[in-house]
């Protein structure tokens, strides 16, 4: 039964790819995200239904419009696959439990807010705002289905918490780190805290792990100077993903299993 779940997860996750392409691409352009509908850059013939079957059509189009031959980016097939395999893998994680519909709905976000800030170095808050709202009902709803009201009111003070921590770093270095992430400290503390405080605690340490290693990386290849912009929203997502892919692993660890 949980090998079905996850099938079906993993093609919702699919689906849910292919929105997500247009919300990375759309959002930060301010441009709507219902209409118009996806169409060819060069020749404006619009996607048909049978060519927007996530990666299937891709494959089948050999990469290129149907109408022009215009070259279609790998990145399209990327994003769809990369979601279809995390919401797959998050319903092996979480299986039937009532929170799983926050955590892929949590992680999906992270993945466009992801996109966008390597893009285009913005995390907008037209996406950030929306999530914490979505994250928080569904959290909600599990905690109501579950009897876990704790699990809700931790995650509400690491949500908080977060949020000060880096509201204060912020202040101290907005350079360090841009208001876009404070912002994003909210989603986080509060989809992380859910899961236990020391989950919390460990996501964001994974984060800023990342974020230096990846960053001393760049500096020492010469990709990036000290004083260079670093897309931190990318960091934060990958540690967070960690933390709730391992939080059962942490916690066994904690007890001293």
């Amino acid at each position: 039964m949980l090998a079905f779940l996850a099938v079906l997860c993993g093609l919702l996750g699919l689906a849910v790819g292919s929105f997500l392409n247009v919300v990375i691409y759309r959002v930060p352009r301010k441009m709507s995200i219902v209409r118009p509908r996806s169409a060819c850059p060069r020749c404006g013939t619009q996607i048909s239904d049978r060519d927007n079957v996530p990666v299937v059509s891709w494959l089948v189009l050999r990469g290129k419009c149907r109408t022009c031959g215009e070259p279609i980016s790998v990145r399209y097939p990327i994003v769809e696959a990369t979601t279809g395999v995390l919401f797959f893998t998050l319903a092996l994680r979480f299986g039937y439990s009532a929170a799983l519909p926050a955590y892929l709905v949590l992680v999906a976000g992270l993945f466009a807010l992801a996109c966008i800030d390597l893009d285009m170095r913005l995390l907008p808050r037209s996406i950030v705002y929306p999530l914490l709202g979505i994250v928080a009902v569904l959290l909600l709803i599990a905690s109501a289905a579950t009897g876990h009201w704790r699990a809700m009111a931790v995650a509400a003070l690491c949500s908080v918490g977060w949020f000060v921590v880096f509201w204060l770093i912020n202040f101290a270095s907005p350079r360090m780190l841009g208001y876009g992430d404070v912002r994003l400290a909210l989603v986080l503390g509060l989809g992380l805290g859910w899961l236990g405080v020391w989950i919390a605690v460990i996501g964001f340490f994974l984060a800023a792990f990342v974020g230096a290693v990846v960053g001393g990386a760049l500096i020492a290849v010469h990709k990036a100077g000290r004083e260079s912009q670093i897309p931190f929203g990318v960091f934060l997502a990958i540690g967070a993903a960690i933390a709730i892919y391992a939080a059962p692993l942490i916690h066994i660890r904690l007890r001293g299993g």
